[in-house]
């Protein structure tokens, strides 16, 4: 299984939480969860994974570089999986929407700030928040 060797990669014992946790993240349709919608997932699927076990495992997962959690304004911490490139965020003010983007002028423009300025970009996060035009 994937997910065992993920968590063997990891440095992390395989344990039956860690797998369906990971599953659940790598399966479901939104890409950034909250501990408490893995924890309702969990349940819809019928596994009996504790809220406590959900955020114990999350907060492994982060130190372990399987997930990256954001704590976006006005919300809880949510997480996705490390898996993918680098990416910004859109966040929808009414809905709590997350919306991923890439855009290579955005990235080109901050790095010459960043030059401008006499320092090298070590990382960064950008977050747009937005709401729906009416």
């Amino acid at each position: 299984m994937v997910e065992n060797s993920e968590l063997r990669k990891a440095g992390l014992k395989v344990t039956l939480p860690r797998v369906k946790i990971l599953q659940m993240l790598d399966s479901a349709e939104q890409r950034h969860m909250s501990a408490e919608d893995v924890y309702k997932a969990l349940m819809e699927a019928g596994e009996d994974v504790g809220l406590a076990t959900v955020y114990r495992v999350l907060t492994q997962f982060e130190a372990a570089g399987l997930v990256v959690r954001h704590n976006f304004d006005g919300g809880h911490a949510v997480f996705e999986l490390a898996d993918s490139g680098h990416h910004d965020h859109m966040v929808c003010v009414d809905s709590g929407e997350v919306i991923e983007f890439f855009d290579t002028e955005i990235e080109k423009r901050q790095k010459e700030i960043v030059r401008e300025h006499g320092f090298e970009l070590v990382d960064h996060n950008l977050v747009l928040y937005v709401r729906k035009k009416k």
